[in-house]
């Protein structure tokens, strides 16, 4: 079985790829795991012409570098998606990727699909104490995930969090939650 974990945030250096890197790891033990940033990806940002509600496909230029990434959705059977807290919700440049993948989206026909009996997890970190900005990122992701058809199955907020150094007195808790995936 194999699991995609992706670090939704645009610094590969981080407490997000940290956290990345530590799920990756915890996962390895019982998946092929394969990790991707959403930044290694360039991409335009969606226009809105809704041409894709029409024919499931996109007709920018650059529309293989997002099908590329779909790819990777449609191969795995586990997703987990990591994201910081960028204003209260995920950065831009994953917002940008969740718009792009309008294609895909279960709410018009024709639509693109990817496999189904995919099972979707969200981790959500940010540097300030508020659980409830947290539980608004992972609200982001799972809506994504639903218009997807992946199931959602766990999330895990993690407040406090601005450096990586942060991410070692939460590791436990991260192993904890990377045990129920």
């Amino acid at each position: 079985m194999n699991a995609l974990v992706i670090n939704c945030s645009p610094v590969r250096t981080g407490a997000t790829a940290e956290i990345v890197k530590l799920v990756s790891d915890q996962l390895s033990v019982k998946y092929s795991v394969k990790s991707i940033c959403i930044d290694d990806y360039a991409f335009a940002f969606c226009r809105g012409c809704r041409s894709c509600h029409d024919t499931a496909k996109c007709v920018m230029n650059d529309a293989a570098v997002v099908e590329e990434i779909m790819h990777e959705y449609d191969e795995a059977d586990v997703i987990v998606s990591v994201s910081p807290s960028y204003w209260a919700d995920v950065p831009g440049q994953f917002k940008a990727f969740i718009d792009r993948c309008t294609p895909w989206c279960n709410t018009h026909e024709p639509h693109a699909t990817i496999k189904p009996g995919k099972k979707g997890y969200a981790i959500a970190l940010r540097t300030g104490p508020n659980m409830p900005e947290c539980e608004r990122i992972i609200s982001s992701i799972e809506h994504f995930y639903g218009h997807l058809e992946i199931e959602r199955v766990g999330h895990l907020g993690l407040t406090s969090i601005e450096y990586k150094e942060n991410v070692e007195p939460r590791k436990q808790e991260i192993i904890d939650f990377c045990s129920k995936i």
